[in-house]
């Protein structure tokens, strides 16, 4: 095999795939990124039997042919080199020579036709939605994802797809978040869950554009996310989501409007005094047309007052101040519905139409 790519080329397209590769293997393959040279297409992929990533670059093939390289090898001498063109050529024993201006650098590789190449999947109906809405969906509720030691399927993203709507549930024991679209056409119906990781990875190389598509397909064990020239390809969770509507409530008894910006200072500063070793609540008070914020703990202590419209009772509640942070930064609109019921139930912080929800469970104050 012979190549010619640009290093910038190169290297952002190792930075896409190398989401794929597999760290904690004994298997050697699995650390390697295949490079594919043929039919007019430079291909890189990275398979961790879970999650596949495959992105084709720009370039010129001299000779076709394929290889596989350890990515923690092969991409710091990438990043080293000159930003121009690079030369990569393999001999028949898979010893790779690169080669950027004066520059010469030799790898050993493996035999490409031993790597795990990504399923195939058979691309019937897809479901095209806009990159800057499902990078947006899953920034929106991937951090209340959960690790999965009790239950896999909290460590999955819940996808259900019906008609011309799409929601997405995460929850991770403490907190729930949902997140609703509407799709530009009528959809089969899917309902899976999507391993957290692969959405946290897609969301990393997806561009923000709102003029192009992502196109989902799906088999019975895998989805594929198909875009600007690149494939990620992630194995589903097996089993059945949580039924979070039953733990959901529209009933409330305090209703409070609250300006984003304000609420977000406040709850930041008392992060610094509810450190992990502590974990001292934030106290939301809630009297009038006030909403008093504090945090006391060895460290220090916090004490802050935010304007607010409110509708019912008064209360005073307890939260772990990350998870209300969490959420609120969430939130695109500049005024902030949050919605309680009495000091032992959850916080709902949720738009009219329910296009969000964010549920949190509170810390007893006693």
């Amino acid at each position: 095999m012979k190549i010619v790519c640009s290093q910038q080329e190169l290297l952002n397209g190792l930075n896409i795939v190398s989401k794929a590769v597999s760290d904690n293997t004994t298997m050697a393959l699995l650390k390697c990124v295949l490079i594919q040279a043929g039919n007019g297409e430079i291909r890189l992929t990275a398979n961790d039997t879970d999650l596949g990533i495959e992105t084709v670059i720009g370039g010129q093939i001299e000779i076709a042919g394929m290889v596989a390289i350890e990515a923690k090898d092969f991409m710091p001498v990438i990043r080293k080199m000159d930003d121009a063109d690079i030369v990569i050529e393999t001999d028949a024993n898979c010893n790779m020579t690169i080669t950027c201006n004066k520059r010469k650098i030799s790898l050993c590789g493996k035999p490409g036709d031993e790597f795990t190449f990504l399923p195939k999947i058979e691309k019937k109906e897809n479901i095209a939605i806009s990159m800057m809405t499902i990078k947006d969906i899953i920034n929106k509720t991937i951090f209340s994802i959960g690790n999965g030691d009790i239950n896999k399927v909290m460590s999955g993203v819940h996808l259900v797809i019906k008609n011309d709507q799409m929601r997405v549930t995460t929850l991770d024991g403490h907190r729930i978040s949902i997140c609703r679209v509407n799709l530009k056409n009528i959809y089969e119906e899917q309902d899976v869950i999507i391993p957290g990781k692969a959405l946290n990875e897609l969301s990393k190389i997806l561009p923000a554009d709102a003029e192009k598509d992502v196109n989902i397909y799906f088999s019975d064990a895998h989805v594929l996310f198909d875009f600007d020239q690149t494939v990620v390809v992630s194995r589903l969770i097996e089993g059945t989501y949580i039924n979070v509507d039953k733990m959901m409530s529209s009933d409330y008894k305090t209703k409070v409007k609250v300006n984003k910006a304000s609420i977000i200072k406040s709850v930041d500063v008392s992060m610094l005094f509810s450190k992990e070793g502590n974990k001292k609540p934030l106290v939301i008070d809630i009297k009038d047309n006030v909403m008093e914020l504090k945090c006391n703990s060895p460290l220090g202590s916090m004490d802050d007052f935010l304007d607010i419209e409110k509708q019912g009772d008064d209360i005073m509640i307890g939260f772990n101040p990350k998870f209300v942070m969490d959420a609120l930064r969430a939130v695109d609109e500049e005024e902030i519905d949050m919605y309680f019921i009495n000091p032992r139930s959850p916080l709902y912080i949720k738009d009219e139409n329910e296009k969000y929800i964010y549920m949190i469970l509170p810390i007893n104050l006693s």
